[in-house]
């Protein structure tokens, strides 16, 4: 199978990067090496959404750098499925992402069920939820409501909170959790 994102490496290469543990670029906030301890040299975003029925499976940081492609991909893949309005996806949030799934030793995609959210869509969401923050971080593409078939709300919630990098909201009953990158706070049940 050939991927773009890593043409010109070779196997072992890209093998000896993915075992990879430490990290060579240099924190991107405070508690850059609190998550990323588990990303490796090669970051790797993987989630299909059950809204679009798309689905998205990409390297979006290699070697140090953050790849601009991939991480345009990966706006549209996560835009408001309402409206078609697309953010530019914190890289920040991203690394909590993938470094939370990879704490979780899975190959299972994430289900994403809200990523981007417009204002519009934020504020109809609210009228209808009193969980739906007015200011919520969906809105600024900081935040991404996930779920996954083989890891439970818990495992995933500490996965996420493990990483020390931002909120992580355990939404047990609808069977999701809430990943951001803005302060560090857990909440739910």
């Amino acid at each position: 199978m050939r991927n773009d994102h890593l043409t010109g490496l070779t196997r072992r290469g890209v093998l000896r990067a993915f075992a990879a543990t430490t990290v060579a670029a240099a924190p991107t906030f405070a508690n850059a090496f609190g998550f990323l301890r588990g990303a490796g040299d090669i970051r790797r975003i993987t989630m299909y959404s059950g809204r679009t029925g798309e689905s998205i499976d990409t390297v979006y940081w290699i070697d140090g750098e953050y790849i601009p492609e991939a991480l345009n991909e990966i706006s549209y893949f996560m835009r408001d499925w309402r409206n078609s309005q697309t953010i530019e996806i914190d890289t920040r949030a991203l690394d909590i992402w993938a470094a939370a799934k990879s704490l979780m030793d899975t190959d299972e995609a994430y289900m994403m069920l809200s990523g981007y959210r417009s204002p519009e869509t934020n504020a109809m969401l609210r009228s209808r939820s009193r969980s739906v923050a007015r200011n919520s971080l969906h809105m600024k593409g900081q935040a991404a409501d996930l779920r996954m078939h083989n890891r439970s709300v818990k495992q995933m919630a500490r996965a996420a909170a493990a990483c020390n990098a931002g909120g992580v909201g355990k939404y047990s009953r609808s069977n999701f959790v809430h990943m951001d990158c803005g302060p560090v706070r857990i909440w739910g049940g």
